[in-house]
C-alpha cells in the first residue's frame, strides 16, 4: 500500500517505532543492518561506510568517486525494496530520496533532550556526560548527512507529513498513529501511480549504476530521472563525447525511452581521488 519513510533523532525510538509498526501493518522493516549488508553485496568497500553512513562526510571524502559510489548504491537498495512494496524504510535520506513518491509517508520521531539522555544512559550505561556528547555528535552527523547528500534540512518540520514526540507518546500509540494515517491516507490512485513512480526510478537507477561501475564512465555527481518516457541525466563533466556515450548506453538498456542530456559541461573538470571506487 505505501512506502513508511521514517527520520529520527537518535534515542527518539525510530527502531522501535518501526518495528511494531511493521508488526501492525504486515510491512516489511528494512532495518539499517540490512541496508547495510545490501551495500556490501551490490560492492561499497565495508572500510569506507563509516565516512558516509549518515553521517557530513569530510571536505576530501566529500569529493571522491566513493561518495557517488555510496549514494547511488543506497538509493538503489532502497529502491529495490520500495519495488517489492508496503516497506519501512529508516534512515539514509529515505523520506528526501522518496519525497515525490505519491504513496510516500514521511515521519520523523524526535524527543525532548532530557528523555534521550535518560535512554542513553540506560541503554549504554552512559554518563550523564557521555550521553550529551552522543547526542551532539548524532544531531551534526544526520544534519551535515542530509545537506550534503539531499540537499535537505532534516530539522525543517515541513519535509514531513508528520513528526511525533516519542517523550510523550510511546511507542504503541505513534506505531497506531502512523498505521491509521497510512491506512486512511493512501489512496488506490496514489498507491497505483507511487508502484509506478518506483518502477522508473529503479529502471533510472540501474542504468546510473551501469553508467558509474560498469562502463566507467567520467561524470561526476551522475544521477538520472524519468520524466514523461524520457531519460533525463544530470551530472558533471568535461567532456561531449563521453555525454555522447552515456546517452548512447541509456538508449540501448532502456529502448522503449528516450534520452537526454542535463549533465553541466565544464573544463578541467577533477576528482580529489587517485583510487576510484
Amino acid at each position: 500500500m505505501a512506502i513508511i519513510t521514517l527520520a529520527r533523532q537518535v534515542a527518539a525510538h525510530g527502531d522501535e517505532v518501526a518495528a511494531e509498526l511493521a508488526e501492525k501493518l504486515g510491512y516489511r522493516f528494512f532495518t539499517r543492518k540490512e541496508i547495510e549488508n545490501r551495500l556490501l553485496e551490490l560492492g561499497f568497500p565495508e572500510s569506507k561506510l563509516p565516512k558516509y553512513d549518515e553521517r557530513k562526510p569530510g571536505f576530501f571524502a566529500s569529493m571522491t568517486k566513493d561518495r557517488d559510489a555510496y549514494q547511488n548504491l543506497s538509493q538503489y537498495a532502497m529502491l529495490e525494496a520500495a519495488s517489492k512494496q508496503n516497506i519501512i524504510i529508516i534512515g539514509r535520506g529515505a523520506f528526501a530520496f522518496f519525497q515525490k513518491v505519491p504513496n510516500n509517508v514521511s515521519v520523523r520521531l524526535v524527543a525532548d533532550e532530557k528523555t534521550r539522555i535518560e535512554r542513553l544512559m540506560t541503554e549504554f550505561n552512559f554518563t550523564e556526560k557521555q550521553a550529551r556528547q552522543r547526542i551532539q555528535e548524532s544531531d551534526t552527523n544526520r544534519d551535515g548527512f542530509h545537506k550534503n547528500f539531499y540537499n535537505i534540512d532534516v530539522d525543517d518540520s515541513t519535509n514531513f507529513q508528520m513528526v511525533l514526540n516519542t517523550g510523550l507518546t510511546n511507542v504503541s500509540t505513534c506505531a497506531d498513529i502512523i498505521a491509521h494515517f497510512t491506512k486512511t491516507y493512501i489512496t488506490e490512485q496514489m498507491e497505483t501511480d507511487g508502484n509506478k513512480y518506483i518502477e522508473e526510478m529503479l529502471k533510472a537507477q540501474t542504468v546510473v549504476n551501469k553508467l558509474i561501475f560498469e562502463c566507467k564512465t567520467h561524470i561526476d555527481f551522475m544521477h538520472a530521472t524519468i520524466q514523461d518516457g524520457t531519460v533525463v541525466l544530470y551530472g558533471i563533466t568535461d567532456s561531449p563525447a563521453t555525454i555522447e556515450q552515456a546517452l548512447t548506453i541509456i538508449r540501448k538498456e532502456l529502448p522503449d525511452y528516450k534520452a537526454e542530456s542535463a549533465v553541466t559541461l565544464v573544463h578541467n573538470v577533477s576528482t580529489f581521488d587517485t583510487k576510484h571506487f
